[in-house]
Formats: structure tokens, sequence, C-alpha cells
């Protein structure tokens, strides 16, 4: 531009025209400017690289420059590509249904098992909302509330025998991945086991009914026997009675899976429930515990009185049952923001944090000689967390060796009735 310019002034001097010069210089110079501008944008247009434009001073600078960015952005682009495809291939190769979920749960991808699981058509169904083509109840209500960390169970949109496991995981922006997996064999056996321990409980039910009737007529003539068989007699009893609350707890936990609970639903005075298992707690303590209540007479609960006693009274019995003698006892029934709590809290020996994950195990036990010894049948829990379930609720424990318990239900305001006055004036919360 320098020597262009000094260019035009020479010639513009030695003609007398150098203003005349000067512009025809300025003119050039835009004019090569615009020739390779115009150069560059049929470069960029190009799919490919093609061959890159020469020229020279600033413009060589800039073609070498784009040029380098351009290269290193497609090397970039077919790496991803390559990526991808592996991701597409790894995704088409696994045996469980894969779906890919873009903005507003928009099919965007599936992989073969998810036509053979999930129905979905080979051609036609990208771009279609998943909830539109899967339209079980369950399914509609997890993905409103964007999945969650545990799968649910749903009979299969191709096949209402064969049953599926689905989870639904977010990743990226708006974007969600949908799996599906075959778990038909896992939810016979599951009810296979279902249906044996409901059975053999049932079979049960009726020799120790027997056994008990006898012993409790033994019992009454313990006085003819002799010494040495009255403890005999004690324990037997004890035992019976025992095995009978297993069984009862056992068929309960079954209806309760089987989602066979007899009765209808009616509002419970929760209140007037806490208070009867609160005087049959304070007898089964013998006096030896201080028992508070703290309740919202206000708070009823639309459901079975049967499964909330077992539910209410499983959480209180287990506090006197492994709470010293002379410990203290509260229990509470309180509004929780658009719910409602119930907690029982103890000052007992406490629970060590590796336990509390398995509590609800059925027959899980801390100390196998001590739970015995209380006479408890590893139940209880697993009873509150299924009653929990029932209700959409769910089942909170806190502890510290040491410092005691505390056990908290919460129950959510669709299952609440609102007391106002009397019996017939109840308000849903």
């Amino acid at each position: 531009m320098i020597a262009a310019t000094l260019l035009a002034l020479l010639l513009g001097w030695l003609t007398g025209r150098p203003l005349l010069f000067l512009l025809l210089a300025v003119l050039g110079y835009l004019a090569w400017h615009l020739y390779n501008l115009l150069r560059l944008r049929r470069w960029l247009r190009q799919a490919e690289l093609g061959s890159l434009p020469v020229s020279s001073g600033i413009w060589g600078s800039v073609f070498d420059g784009i040029h380098r960015l351009r290269a290193g952005s497609l090397r970039r682009r077919k790496r991803l590509n390559r990526l991808l495809k592996r991701f597409y291939k790894l995704a088409a190769a696994l045996p469980d249904a894969t779906v890919m979920l873009g903005e507003h749960d928009i099919i965007e991808w599936y992989n073969r098992p998810a036509q053979r699981l999930l129905g979905l058509q080979p051609s036609g169904d990208v771009g279609q909302n998943i909830g539109n083509l899967l339209r079980h109840p369950d399914f509609r209500e997890y993905l409103a509330r964007g999945g969650g960390d545990e799968p649910i169970e749903i009979p299969s949109p191709a096949d209402a025998d064969r049953m599926l496991s689905v989870h639904l995981v977010s990743y990226g922006r708006n974007r969600r991945l949908l799996t599906a997996r075959d778990v038909t064999r896992l939810y016979r056996l599951e009810q296979l086991r279902r249906d044996f321990v409901a059975d053999v409980s049932h079979e049960l039910r009726t020799p120790l009914t027997v056994i008990a009737g006898y012993l409790e007529a033994v019992s009454d003539s313990a006085d003819e026997l002799p010494a040495q068989w009255r403890r005999s007699v004690i324990l037997m009893e004890q035992q019976t009675r025992r095995m009978q609350q297993i069984v009862d707890d056992l068929l309960f936990l079954a209806r309760m899976e089987n989602g066979r609970q007899s009765g209808g639903e009616e509002p419970v005075d929760v209140m007037e429930l806490l208070t009867a298992i609160r005087e049959e707690a304070f007898t089964l303590s013998g006096g030896g515990h201080s028992l508070t209540l703290e309740a919202d007479a206000s708070l009823f609960v639309k459901g079975r009185r049967d499964e909330l006693r077992s539910l209410f009274s499983n959480l209180i019995f287990n506090a006197v049952q492994y709470t010293p003698a002379g410990g203290k006892i509260a229990i509470r029934w309180y509004r929780a923001g658009q719910g409602a709590r119930f907690e029982v809290r103890d000052d007992g020996p406490g629970i060590a944090a590796h336990h509390i994950p398995r509590l609800t195990e059925r027959f899980y036990r801390i100390d196998v000689g001590r739970s015995r010894a209380k006479g408890g049948t590893g139940l209880g829990l697993a009873i509150v967390k299924h009653v929990m379930s029932r209700y959409g609720g769910r089942l909170e424990i806190e502890s510290e060796v040491g410092k005691g318990s505390l056990f908290s239900c919460y129950f959510p305001g669709e299952v609440l009735v609102l007391f106002q006055g009397n019996k017939s004036g109840l308000e849903g919360c």
C-alpha cells in the first residue's frame, strides 16, 4: 500500500495531476481487497477445503490462518462423527431398548430392541413424543416427574405378557435417555415367591392355631403340671405367639404386594388411632418409659385403618422394645409443608450408620440374639416401607449410636383430609 501510494504521487508529480493518480491508487487498492473478499467467500462456501487461494500481503496471512482453523475444525468434526458412529453401533448392539429423547421428550433415535420391547415402528416414530406412544399411566406419571433414581416396571406395549423395567435419565441440555430391560423372568420369579410365601403362611395358620389352643388349655391347668414342665409350656406359648405374629405379618405383606387389601378407603382419625396405640405401648413397656404424644387433631388420612395401625404400631412398639427402661419416646403427628409427618423419636442406644440402608429388608436384624429375645419378627419396617409406598410417601431414618433414633414418615397432601369441626365436614388438603 505504501509503495503504491508513493508511485501514484510520483506519477502525479510528473504529470501535474497528483490527486487523480492518488485516487486511482486508492480505487485499485479497494478493488484488490474486494477481489480477495470474493475469493474468500467462494472458498468458504465449498463443502471441502479445495485448493487454497493464493495471495500476497495481509490476504495471504488471512487465507493461511483461516485454512488452518478450518482444517482443525474438520479434523475435530470427523473425530466426533467417528465417536458418534461408535456410540450408535454400541447402542444398537445393546440387548436393552435404548431411546434418545430430545426437547419436549421427542424421539430422536432408538435401537432395534426398542422396536421389539416398546413397539416402536422402524419408520414414522422418530419425531413423535414418547408419551404419545407409551401410554401406561405409571409411565406417564414417571415421565412427568422427570424420571428418577429408581426404574419403574410396566407391561410391554408390544406384548402385555412381557414385563419391562424402564429407566429415564437426563443428559446434556433438555435431553434424556430412556432404557427398557426385559425383566419378565425376574417378575415371574418374584410373583412365585410372593405366592409361595402367602400360601405357606396361610397353611401354617391352622396348625399354629391348634397348637396355641392346646397350649392355652394346658396353661390353664399349669398348677397341676410338674414344676419342670411349667417353664417349658410358657416358652412354647411365647414361641407359638411369635410364630403366629410372623405368619400374620407375612400375610399382611403378601396382601400389600399383591394389591389385595380388605375394606375400602375412608378418612382415618390419626390422633384417635395414635392415642389408642400409645396406651397399648405404655402397657407393653410396663410403665417403664416416658411416652409423649403430640398430634394435630385436624389431620386425617384417607386410607385403610388396618394399614395405618400396622404402620404406626410397628414404629412405636419398636421404640418401646429397643429403648432401655426409663427412656423417653416422643410421638408426633403434624403438618409439614403441603403434607403431614409422623415421627417417633427415642433416646435409646441408636443404630450404626451402615445398618440404616438395610433396616427395611425382611428379617434383617442388627443384633439377632437381642431381637429374638425381644420377640421381634424382623418384618415391622418392611411393612412400614410397603404401607408408605402405597400412600405415595416415604420413610426416613436418622440415628446416632448412643444418642437415639428418629423414624419419620412423610404423607403427601393428596392422601390427607382436613377435619373442620365435625366428621361430616372433612375436606381434602
